[in-house]
């Protein structure tokens, strides 16, 4: 069996699709949409569509400093109609309660919501090693 397909959901500003891609390499195939260089919304939005159509993992990070967090939330909608395995990380909400109350919609489509980008990067490991020994997370 190949590496896992994820695809990296959520802003660009904060450069922790460098750190994910970085970590665990060697363990995934990263699908990163901060690196195909689109400006025109229906080329990228194409190309978000095509590859989490094509991941076998979304990993959404929804970090403090993203300033709304729409195309995520539409890319965990997205992947959810599509029975992906959906992990969000909710940085934003813990220091935005009214964000927090509107964005718990988002936290019901994914199987599990973790509160930081170290528990993510965490729990995708585990995700590799019950690939390996093929048993459940």
């Amino acid at each position: 069996m190949g590496k896992q397909r994820v695809y990296l959901s959520g802003g660009f500003r904060s450069n922790w699709q460098d750190r994910l891609i970085s970590e665990l390499s060697d363990d995934f195939v990263f699908l990163n949409p901060r690196a195909h260089g689109l400006t025109d919304p229906s080329e990228y939005w194409t190309w978000d569509v095509h590859f989490v159509r094509h991941c076998d993992i979304l990993f959404a990070y929804m970090d403090n400093d993203n300033p709304s967090g729409y195309g995520l939330a539409l890319e965990v909608g997205l992947a959810l109609g599509l029975n992906k395995t959906i992990i969000l990380v909710d940085d934003r909400s813990k220091h935005d309660p009214k964000f927090e109350m509107y964005f718990k919609i988002v936290h019901k489509s994914a199987n599990v919501v973790l509160p930081s980008l170290e528990e993510g990067i965490s729990f995708l490991r585990k995700c590799r090693i019950a690939q390996e020994e093929r048993t459940p997370v």
